[in-house]
């Protein structure tokens, strides 16, 4: 599969409701702009292979209760598979790469939190992503004070402990607010993936594979203008002035006012000048 191919295929995913994204799917396309051969059957099965030794757990004992549950899925990734954080090297891309945390069992606190997710929605342990500003997490969307840490070991917290981890990682830059650990959907988990490899390939000045994630950002959210813009930017950077003025002029046809735009029109008028 080449790139472009999974960015057909990703594009063609993400006209679908919040609610039919298939998380997983959409991580292994977001994968390709690492691993363009990523075969992306090959790992959804091995999702489904994590989940049938915890659903073999599960099931003989009949309990059904939250905290059992959510304990027995962690003690399966964690204890007995070692699922970790990677606190060594945090802004590896491969991190950010559905297949390779499968495969290397370590990754940020996003991917481990959609692991967490998609084994338990195949095991019968309904989990939902948190996109806590500064560290995702997962709750349990049926109790509403049941969180649950999987870039530290699967530790459980309760909404005062998220708060009080809140504060550590932002260190007082904002404010706390109980709306941060509202549960978000597909598309937005989805967003911040691709957010966080895009800022990770940017700082590298590695614009063919910026340009890949942005492409599915844009795919992904086709009306947010801001996501033209950037990827306007990095094309002009990349020196794709075609495609970048086309980025651009979309983005002020869309935002006319916006309080950048007179940056966005000096910069266009450059490329037309050379």
């Amino acid at each position: 599969m080449t790139d472009r191919t999974a960015l057909v295929q990703f594009a063609t995913l993400a006209r679908l409701p919040d609610e039919q994204l298939d998380l997983a799917r959409a991580a292994l396309l977001i994968a390709a702009v690492e691993h363009p051969d990523v075969d992306v059957d090959f790992y959804l099965r091995a999702l489904d292979s994590l989940a049938r030794p915890i659903a073999e757990r599960l099931v003989p004992t009949g309990r059904d209760d939250p905290l059992f549950c959510v304990n027995t899925l962690s003690q399966y990734l964690v204890d007995d598979l070692g699922f970790r954080g990677n606190t060594e090297d945090y802004y590896d891309p491969r991190n950010s790469c559905l297949n390779d945390v499968l495969e290397r069992r370590t990754g940020i606190p996003i991917t481990l939190s959609l692991v967490y997710v998609e084994v338990g929605k195949r095991c019968g342990v309904p989990l939902a992503g948190v996109g806590m500003p500064g560290h995702f997490l997962v709750r349990h969307r049926d109790v509403p004070d049941f969180f649950c840490d999987p870039f530290h070991g699967g530790i459980l917290l309760s909404a005062d402990e998220c708060a009080a981890r809140f504060r550590d990682v932002t260190r007082g830059a904002m404010p706390w607010n109980a709306q941060h650990l509202a549960p978000v959907g597909n598309r937005d988990f989805i967003a911040r993936m691709l957010r966080n490899l895009k800022g990770i390939y940017v700082q590298r000045d590695d614009f063919t594979r910026a340009l890949g994630v942005m492409d599915r950002l844009v795919a992904l959210l086709p009306g947010l203008p801001a996501e033209r813009r950037d990827r306007g930017v990095t094309r002009y950077r990349a020196e794709w002035l075609e495609g970048a003025a086309e980025d651009l002029r979309a983005y002020l046809a869309a935002v006319p006012h916006a309080p950048d735009a007179d940056a966005v029109r000096e910069m266009l008028a450059k490329m037309e000048g050379a």
